[in-house]
C-alpha cells in the first residue's frame, strides 16, 4: 500500500484557486512534468509572492492549508502539478468538489479537519512532519521544535476514497479491480 506522509508546508489562506495552484497559461503543456515547477507559482500569502520554489516547497509531501481549497475551474492540471512534485496529501477544512474528487482519482489524499484542529497544526513551530495511518483514519503531526506536543486528529473517509488512494489513484484501482 502507499504510504503517506512527509515534511510539510503551511498555506496560511482560504479560498486558494487552481490558478493560483498552477496558473492558466501553463495548461497547454503536454506532460504533467512541465508543470512540476509551476506548482503555487501565483499564489499569495497576506498579499506577498509564495516562494514557490523554496528549500522547505521542495522537500514537503504534505500541504495544510485552510478551507475551500481548489476552488475555481474543474480542470485536472491543478492536482497533477501536486502529483508530479511527489504531495501526496492535502489538509484542509473544506476543498472544492471536484478538485477534492480529482485528488482521489489521482492517489492523493485530500483530508478534512475542522478549524480547531487546524489551529492545533497551524500552531506547531519549526518543521513539521505529518504520519497517516490510512486503516485507522489518523493523522499525527510532529514538530522538530523541543518540547513541542504531537498533534493528533482522526478524519472520515468513505471506502471508495480509501481505495482510491491507497491502490495510487483511479487507473491502478480499475487495473486491480477489472
Amino acid at each position: 500500500m502507499k504510504q503517506f506522509g512527509g515534511p510539510a508546508v503551511f498555506l496560511d489562506r482560504n479560498d486558494i484557486n487552481t490558478d493560483e495552484i498552477i496558473p492558466a497559461k501553463y495548461l497547454t503543456e503536454i506532460t504533467k512534468t512541465a508543470l512540476k515547477p509551476h506548482l503555487l507559482e501565483d499564489l499569495l500569502l497576506d498579499g506577498k509572492p509564495f516562494d514557490h520554489q523554496s528549500p522547505a516547497m521542495q522537500r514537503a509531501r504534505v500541504v495544510i492549508t485552510r478551507a475551500n481549497f481548489g476552488c475555481g475551474s474543474s480542470r485536472e492540471h491543478a492536482v497533477w502539478a501536486f502529483e508530479v512534485n511527489d504531495i501526496n496529501i492535502i489538509i484542509a477544512e473544506s476543498f472544492a468538489r471536484i478538485f477534492r474528487q480529482n485528488m482521489f482519482n489521482c492517489g492523493i489524499l485530500a483530508i478534512e479537519l475542522g478549524r480547531a484542529d487546524l489551529d492545533r497544526l497551524f500552531a506547531l513551530p519549526g518543521n513539521v512532519e505529518v504520519a497517516v495511518d490510512l486503516q485507522q483514519s489518523t493523522m499525527t503531526a510532529i514538530s522538530d521544535a523541543p518540547a513541542h506536543p504531537a498533534v493528533s486528529c482522526t478524519f472520515t473517509l468513505n471506502s471508495l476514497d480509501r481505495d482510491l488512494v491507497a491502490a495510487g489513484g483511479w487507473l491502478n484501482f480499475a487495473d486491480q479491480r477489472y
